[in-house]
């Protein structure tokens, strides 16, 4: 059985944050080019879950929205979306100035915090 999360922990970060993390979720419109940009999102034919928006919105902003009360099973299950479906490469362009590859690394941290983050033997790439 695997320890808890430490819900306080993932909250002050969520926090020490929430200015900017919550203007970008919130200046997000929605319009797709950034997943014209994005090289996984082509590569994998157009599948929803590589469009930068999407990774952003179901992880980060689903942090927020919880308000940083989540599981293990809740960052097991945002894990592939940080890590598989994005390389962190700045290409996904946004107009209004989104700095999506800042949003998932803050969620890659707050995954590391809590001991959830991929295995050298996971072949997602």
């Amino acid at each position: 059985m695997s320890a808890p999360v430490d819900q306080e922990q993932i909250k002050s970060m969520l926090t020490a944050h929430r200015s900017k993390m919550k203007r970008y979720l919130s200046h997000c419109m929605h319009c797709s080019l950034c997943a014209e940009s994005c090289f996984l999102f082509t590569k994998n034919n157009g599948d929803p879950q590589y469009m930068p928006s999407f990774k952003v919105l179901n992880s980060l902003g689903k942090l927020y929205e919880k308000d940083g009360r989540v599981d293990r099973a809740f960052l097991e299950k945002i894990k592939p979306l940080v890590w598989k479906s994005c390389a962190l490469c700045g290409r996904c362009y946004c107009p209004v100035g989104v700095d999506v590859p800042a949003m998932i690394a803050f969620a890659r941290g707050i995954c590391r915090s809590q001991g959830v983050f991929p295995d050298d033997e996971q072949s997602w790439l």
